[in-house]
């Protein structure tokens, strides 16, 4: 069955006129003041592939390199969405949706869960960070920390924020702690494309353990899902989501190394310093602003929506994985042909991405026309299988060296 839904219109932005050069392309066609028009007719889609069962026949077919295997390490989850695994092998997963944390264990090491306990309820839980014995979760407006059990349960969870941003179009929450000491937390644009009114949002945001001294640490950053620190260079890297409706292949996804002080140019600059037909800088031209922009280090295809990262730093991968980042790329819904659906492998070369690749493939099928994964949590177990969970069907993958 074709689950086509076509979305064919024209946007009234921009002409764009092709330029080999984006700064030339800057300082010529951009329009510098409202006295100039701005027009442009952009072909939109909306495709959501079917959504399929994973079978044992589905799950046999996935993807990876040569040496490498897949399993379930649960199933029956809900939707399940971060992860954060301890030294002591206990996994929490988090589930926006339920408003739930749950604690999964495989006790006796056959690379499947046999404990599972809803450890938490908190209202669009979501974000998971550990630091010194305790987990920090983080919902759209609320931060909060609790204890850690020998047993892997929870204290109740108490309260350091309330006041985050309000969530919009992106409300999922993502957090970490920093070689600093320091907790950051990513917040998301409300709206695709838009001057935002609260200068948190489209931010990372930088704290204080409890929460206190909080304050913007870049801005710019539409929905920076998937971030983390390089273990050699201690540079923070972070995936940014592209800006929807410029096309099948714009705007590509960006790789970042997120830098204090820095403004990653949404919604008005992006990529390699193009520039957003639909909202215009105030009291700057296009072209000043692009000036005082971050542009990415790398990017990858447009409306793959690149959600957890984690650098490896297991022992069971081969060494030549050392000190890379994985991506879960949870996949298009508006564009034509659909990408993502998969993990990617980001190669760092002297603590520098240099290109990615596919690492688990395989969750489009029936040409594409349906799918049986949309990926959304990333972690290194202790054993240093890479866990990934899909809040489709409800599971979390592990992939592992046999």
């Amino acid at each position: 069955m074709n689950h086509w839904l076509p979305y064919s219109f024209a946007l009234s932005l921009l002409l764009v006129t092709s330029c080999s050069d984006d700064q030339d392309e800057l300082a010529t066609v951009i329009p510098e003041n409202e006295d100039q028009p701005t027009t442009t007719q952009i072909q939109g889609y909306v495709f959501y592939p079917a959504l399929a069962q994973p079978t044992a026949v589905n799950v046999q077919q996935l993807k990876v390199p040569a040496g490498f295997v897949v399993n379930k390490f649960a199933e029956n989850l809900g939707k399940p969405r971060m992860l954060a695994v301890t030294s002591a092998g206990h996994v929490y997963v988090s589930d926006r949706d339920a408003g739930t944390v749950t604690l999964l264990q495989d006790t006796n090491n056959d690379g499947t869960t046999d404990r599972q306990q809803v450890v938490a309820k908190l209202r669009q839980a979501h974000g998971l960070a550990l630091q010194h014995g305790k987990l920090y979760i983080v919902a759209v407006k609320e931060l909060y920390v609790a204890d850690i059990n020998m047993d892997g349960t929870l204290s109740m969870p108490q309260v350091l924020l309330r006041d985050l941003p309000d969530g919009g179009q992106h409300p999922n929450r993502t957090l970490a702690f920093g070689p600093d000491g320091q907790l950051y937390l990513s917040v998301g644009s409300t709206c695709n494309s838009c001057p935002e009114p609260n200068p948190e949002n489209a931010t990372m945001l930088v704290a204080n353990a409890d929460g206190s001294n909080r304050r913007v640490f870049a801005k710019g950053l539409r929905n920076t899902i998937g971030f983390g620190w390089h273990p050699q260079t201690g540079q923070l890297w972070g995936m940014d989501h592209g800006i929807d409706w410029l096309g099948d292949d714009e705007q590509k996804e960006e790789l970042n190394q997120i830098k204090p002080g820095a403004d990653y140019g949404w919604p008005y600059i992006y990529g390699e310093g193009k520039y957003n037909p639909s909202d215009r800088p105030q009291n700057l031209t296009y072209a000043e602003y692009a000036q005082r922009t971050t542009n990415p280090t790398l990017t990858y295809q447009a409306h793959s929506a690149p959600m957890a990262m984690v650098f490896y730093t297991g022992t069971q991968f081969p060494p030549e994985y050392q000190n890379d980042a994985f991506v879960a790329m949870r996949g298009s819904w508006n564009r034509r042909s659909p990408v993502g659906y998969k993990v990617v492998r980001v190669h760092f070369e002297n603590g520098q991405p240099t290109r990615v690749d596919d690492f688990l493939s395989g969750f489009l099928i029936n040409s594409n026309r349906a799918h049986f994964g949309r990926l959304v949590g990333l972690a290194v177990n202790r054993d240093g299988a890479l866990l990934v969970s899909d809040d489709t069907n409800g599971v979390i993958y592990r992939v592992a060296r046999p």
